[in-house]
């Protein structure tokens, strides 16, 4: 029987964990198997700051996927993300020592490597090394440049920076919840994956993404990331705001900003009150919807304001790095009503809220189809990409308590999934040593763009081994 590729993505995210199972249909759509959502409960910021409540949040977003869906997770692809994320550009380039020979991913390679040693400030290391363009013994505006003939190989990349101590606690969490690491994505880049358009990429488009603790941007212009910035502020401090403002408590503030908030304080006449019931027998409490909307329109214009002044520091307005598509808005915040008027009117650019139905399966859920899962669906067709297989089906466990323990333990090989003991013994194992083998042979295109993230993942592993 033919194996099934099953991918595995886990967005760690400020308000909320989601675990999500995919594999691709025959259609090339995404088919999602099963999502577990829990409350993030040690994250600040898209920072871990306690180890414990992480660890906690992750394997009940874990157990609730694996229940919808009939799969043992193996291993995901996490999103990485938080304040500690910073980009530069670089330009480095190699001479090549037989100018005869074809250009071949192996220079490329090189080049990235001399990119990854260049210094950092203390406490960080590279993450990311994306090549933007190549130029080849002085020619410009080369996009792909194995099988050219050329000595001096440059090139202009996008290194994406962050703390190694953050990355490693993640690490840590993903350990010791039971399951392995098998690629890191920055949260960014996932999310462009899912609700971008090729035809976007190539106009030029500035993807803002409104999560709860954070607001990740990323740029692209003829289908290259240009830009990458994350602002530390996102929908918590909306809700922060309206819980200080109006002196109710976080989970009603929570509700008021979803089901009655709005960005736009003109939408609410000045007669709309919402009631809210008071604590412990006191009176209800009255709140002007218009007031609200004041509340949350302050916070939402400081919020894109930030994000526009790093549009305008990649240099949107030269003529050659126009955003032609404009903005597109994704993660929980863009549910906020008029949200997308607002930005319109602060930035001028066309705006649209982007959800990640385009790359879904027919069938698939609304609530996946929401902007909330933009990051979870990005990341598990990242998790495709690598061909990689993080979950198998545990169909027969249902099948242990009718089969008496003899027969069990007479044929453990033949049937491992009967027994838990066997089932993590003998079929995930083998699972785990073939994928890297296929990982390596397979996957020569993605080999480039990925391979730094991959020695990162086995450099995460090492520290996390050696630490123990």
């Amino acid at each position: 029987m033919e194996k099934e590729n099953i991918a595995v993505g886990l967005d760690i995210g400020t308000t909320k964990i989601v675990a999500m199972i995919g594999k691709k249909n025959e259609y090339g759509k995404l088919e999602i198997l099963g999502v577990g959502k829990s409350k993030s409960l040690g994250v600040a910021r898209g920072v871990v700051n306690n180890i414990t409540q992480t660890i906690q949040s992750i394997q009940q977003a874990v157990i609730e996927a694996e229940a919808n869906s009939g799969y043992k997770i193996n291993d995901v692809v996490v999103g990485i993300a938080g304040q500690h994320i910073r980009s530069i550009q670089h330009t480095d380039y190699v001479i090549r020592t037989n100018p005869e020979e074809v250009i071949s991913g192996k220079d490329i390679q090189l080049l990235i490597d001399q990119v990854n040693k260049l210094a950092m400030l203390p406490g960080e290391e590279i993450i990311h090394v994306l090549p933007q363009e190549f130029k080849i013994d002085g020619q410009t505006e080369i996009k792909e440049p194995i099988g050219m003939y050329g000595a001096r190989l440059e090139a202009s990349f996008h290194v994406v920076v962050g703390q190694a101590s953050s990355i490693r606690n993640v690490g840590r969490c993903i350990q010791s919840s039971g399951i392995e690491l098998s690629g890191l994505t920055l949260e960014p880049l996932a999310s462009a994956d899912a609700v971008l358009s090729q035809e976007e990429k190539e106009a030029g488009v500035a993807l803002i993404d409104i999560g709860g603790g954070t607001t990740d941007l990323a740029i692209f212009k003829d289908g290259i990331i240009r830009h990458t910035a994350v602002v530390p502020f996102g929908g918590n401090v909306i809700t922060d705001d309206i819980k200080e403002g109006c002196s109710i408590i976080e989970k009603q503030a929570e509700l008021l900003k979803t089901k009655f908030g709005s960005a736009w304080p003109g939408e609410n006449k000045d007669n709309e009150i919402v009631s809210i019931p008071g604590l412990r027998g006191r009176d209800p409490k009255e709140i002007s919807l218009k007031n609200l909307s004041k509340i949350i329109h302050a916070r939402v214009v400081e919020i894109i304001e930030q994000v526009f002044t790093e549009i305008k520091a990649y240099g949107h307005e030269d003529p050659r790095k126009k955003l032609i598509a404009g903005i597109v808005l994704t993660g929980g915040g863009s549910n906020l009503k008029h949200i997308k008027q607002l930005v319109e009117y602060i930035t001028g650019m066309d705006t649209r809220i982007g959800y990640p139905n385009e790359h879904l399966a027919g069938n698939s859920s609304e609530e996946i189809s929401s902007p909330l899962f933009a990051t979870a669906v990005g990341l598990v067709m990242n998790s495709i990409q690598n061909n990689s297989n993080s979950a198998y089906k545990i169909e027969l466990k249902e099948v242990v308590q009718e089969i008496p323990k003899q027969v069990v333990y007479q044929q453990p090989v033949a049937t491992p999934v009967q027994t838990p003991v066997v089932e993590e013994k003998i079929e995930p194992v083998s699972d785990v040593i073939e994928e890297p083998i296929n990982l390596e042979t397979e996957t020569t295109e993605h080999k480039i763009k990925r391979s730094f993230f991959d020695r990162y993942v086995e450099k995460i592993k090492d520290f996390l081994d050696n630490a123990e």
